[in-house]
């Protein structure tokens, strides 16, 4: 489809090469390639899938896909400085145990992509970051091993990312609700194991279905697959959205079906919405180009959704959806997060500066988080979340809303 891909070529940045180390210490270079260029195995035909997740790489290189008018509302919340923090900075521990894993901070890489070779070679490289900094990382939806069971190895990081430390990577599994309804315990059973997932996350994405080209229409047996997973699959499950955010309501109704993992993925960062409104004005689908300019900042904004999670209770939540530094991850943790989520941000430091641009980024963001901790007086992250905070502005009137059935 060379047509569609000249159209999207501007948002592809350059190739960048990378250095990594192998498990034997020594460096191999790697080409991080193009999309427009590799949007399939070798071998295997184009896919509607692969067509679409290269499309999403593409897209997510650049702010192009931003919401435009909403934020996070991580800015409406305002942490209270403490003066006498009694505590060096070398005794600032950030770590914490999740999943069955030990984290060296409360940090994910979190899930972009897969199925494609590019794909493959991002997947290998960040998740190479996460496992060597200790970190979590989260797969891009497993869907294309459905269709074709040729690209299952884009996902098998663990195995193939080179990293020493690849066997202690916190990992989680994903998939949408709607094919997860379809496929049933065994089947998503047999994918958790495939990948040697920690975690499985069931990802809700009605939103961005509604405006991609070809959608799911049809999001009935979400709550009965959750009730019905958490009892039988034998490893966690994570209910996710995709940049829409979770809603207090929604969250009390996971909860009702023994849900106790979260990942709000709310508004603010990346519009998914508007990276299928993309889509569609490529291929000219002018309904559902007209609809997602209508929905493209849609969702609750990803500090509103914490809140929200946090004041019905889970065992864990992650806020993913805008987290762009590590104040933004503290903010988060201060209102009732478990950790937090980084996306689109590391894959342009990824696509721009290969690997040591990342880890740059990634040295940065948790110089920041331990920053904060420092100036909030605390210690590890129970002390961070307890730590005194003013909510102001629309944060505020979100919290303060009427309660919802």
């Amino acid at each position: 489809m060379p047509g569609r891909w000249r159209t999207l070529s501007f948002l592809v940045s350059p190739r960048v090469g990378r250095c990594a180390q192998t498990a034997h210490g020594s460096e191999r270079k790697e080409d991080l390639g193009s999309p427009a260029k590799d949007n399939k195995l070798k071998g295997q035909p184009v896919s509607t899938i692969g067509d679409r997740k290269a499309d999403h790489i593409a897209l997510c290189s650049t702010d192009a896909v931003a919401f435009k008018s909403k934020s996070t509302l991580f800015e409406a919340v305002r942490i209270v400085h403490n003066a006498l923090p009694e505590l060096s900075a070398d005794e600032v521990d950030p770590s914490i145990s999740l999943f069955g894993r030990r984290l060296r901070a409360p940090i994910f890489i979190a899930a972009m992509t897969g199925g494609t070779e590019h794909a493959s070679r991002i997947n290998r490289e960040l998740s190479a970051i996460a496992a060597d900094r200790g970190y979590g990382f989260g797969l891009g939806s497993q869907r294309p091993i459905l269709r074709d069971a040729a690209v299952a190895p884009t996902f098998d990081v663990r195995k193939t990312n080179g990293s020493p430390n690849a066997k202690n990577l916190l990992l989680l599994g994903n998939l949408g609700m709607v094919q997860a309804v379809e496929l049933g315990v065994d089947g998503l059973r047999a994918l958790v194991d495939r990948v040697e997932a920690d975690a499985l996350c069931i990802h809700l994405n009605p939103a961005m279905e509604l405006v991609q080209p070809g959608g799911d229409r049809d999001f009935r047996g979400g709550l009965a697959l959750f009730e019905t997973l958490v009892a039988s699959l034998g490893v966690p499950v994570i209910a996710k959205e995709t940049g829409c955010g979770l809603s207090r309501s929604v969250a009390k109704r996971l909860k009702n079906v023994g849900v106790s993992h979260v990942d709000v993925s709310g508004a603010g960062g990346t519009s998914w919405v508007g990276v299928e409104t993309k889509r569609a004005e490529e291929v000219g689908d002018q309904p559902s180009a007209a609809l997602g300019a209508l929905l493209w900042d849609w969702g609750v904004p990803t500090a509103a959704s914490v809140m929200d999670v946090a004041s019905v209770g889970f065992e864990t939540i992650i806020a993913t959806g805008g987290v762009m530094n590590g104040v933004d991850v503290a903010k988060a943790l201060l209102l009732g997060a478990t950790a937090a989520g980084l996306a689109r941000p590391v894959l342009m430091a990824l696509q721009q500066g290969g690997r040591a641009g990342a880890e740059a980024f990634l040295d940065q963001v948790e110089a920041e988080l331990r920053a904060v901790m420092l100036l909030t007086g605390s210690r590890d992250l129970a002390a961070l979340r307890g730590a005194e905070k003013i909510v102001v502005g629309e944060l505020a009137a979100w919290h303060s809303r009427p309660h919802h059935a």
